[in-house]
């Protein structure tokens, strides 16, 4: 029922007090259905705090809403945000999943798709991405581009650079960027980014631009990560909207998408170089090709990451999985 579960998270929503009973009066539905309903919240991720005389939401939850971000964004030059168009579901496997397969159906350049939750929601190499309901940021943005791969290299990056632009911007100091794709603060995850190219690597293409972003992450689903994180409840000056980032971030990123495709990576390289969690570190680059050790060196005009081998040679990566020397930087 997916209806009444929408319907009854809007009376939920003002954070009151609602009892069994009263939320089955004014849904017209019977009270086994309101459980039901609870159950199904909760099973998404959903902590709802069960009291003497009903349900309440928790007292920081905050529901995506399309009105919002579009108040958000009134009054912005650029006519892409204000006709984007937004789509938000309650639960989805995964954004990225949901945008590929759309965009291979039909023109949807500068859509945004947002979710509550994900239930098979992935970062790089296949790994989890945790995606608790209405806690964090889940998204991903169809753009089209007039150009192919090579004209493409460093995009991840460039991304990297809109979405600590969007942090900055809040206050949030420390905010550090890990190559190829990684959003860190003070040395802690707090998001990752995850690029999926379809149509013609040489010519027009689509991108598929994921973002996951750590807003205010349950305990409960924290338990399930495997590296040092947090979230912006953490290091934020003050209460973060959700809404309010998402707009934020919806204008850094259609800026930086639109004007890459003539600007390329190196109008973006000294402000992700200035952001760059491991330069100067002792790290090691595994791909498929096996690993190589040596110091970090940073980035260079194209987004590959410079290293320096012992023998005193500089090597570059375009991709590969970058961590340190016994330290948990793992993306």
């Amino acid at each position: 029922m997916p209806d009444l579960q929408d319907n009854m998270l809007a009376i939920l929503c003002d954070l009151g007090l609602h009892s069994e009973e009263s939320l089955a009066h004014r849904l017209k539905v019977s009270r086994g259905d309101i459980a039901e309903q609870c159950r199904e919240l909760e099973s998404l991720g959903l902590s709802l705090r069960v009291v003497t005389g009903g349900y309440r939401l928790p007292d920081n939850i905050e529901l995506l809403s399309k009105d919002v971000i579009r108040q958000y964004l009134e009054g912005e030059a650029d006519a892409r945000l204000i006709s984007c168009d937004l789509q938000i579901f309650k639960t989805i496997d995964s954004t990225n999943r949901y945008a590929r397969e759309e965009a291979g159906r039909t023109d949807l350049a500068g859509s945004v798709i947002l979710s509550e939750s994900q239930s098979a929601g992935r970062g790089r190499l296949g790994k989890v991405w945790e995606s608790p309901f209405a806690a964090n940021i889940y998204m991903s943005v169809i753009w089209n581009f007039g150009v192919g791969a090579k004209a493409l290299q460093g995009l991840s990056l460039a991304v990297g650079v809109a979405v600590r632009r969007s942090l900055v911007d809040l206050g949030i100091a420390g905010i550090q960027l890990k190559w190829p794709n990684d959003i860190y603060c003070d040395g802690k995850k707090l998001g990752g980014i995850l690029l999926e190219m379809i149509g013609d690597p040489a010519g027009e293409c689509t991108v598929i631009i994921g973002l996951g972003l750590n807003v205010s992450m349950p305990a409960s689903a924290a338990q399930e990560i495997d590296q040092p994180w947090t979230d912006l409840h953490a290091v934020a000056p003050s209460a973060v909207s959700r809404n309010f980032l998402v707009a934020s971030l919806i204008k850094s990123l259609f800026k930086v998408l639109g004007d890459f495709p003539e600007k390329g990576f190196v109008a973006y390289r000294d402000e992700w170089q200035s952001a760059d969690l491991l330069k100067g570190a002792q790290g090691t680059v595994s791909n498929s090709g096996g690993s190589i050790s040596g110091t970090i060196l940073g980035v260079d005009s194209a987004g590959a990451l410079r290293m320096q081998l012992v023998s005193g040679e500089e090597q570059r990566f375009i991709g590969g999985e970058l961590s340190l020397r016994g330290a948990s930087y793992d993306s």
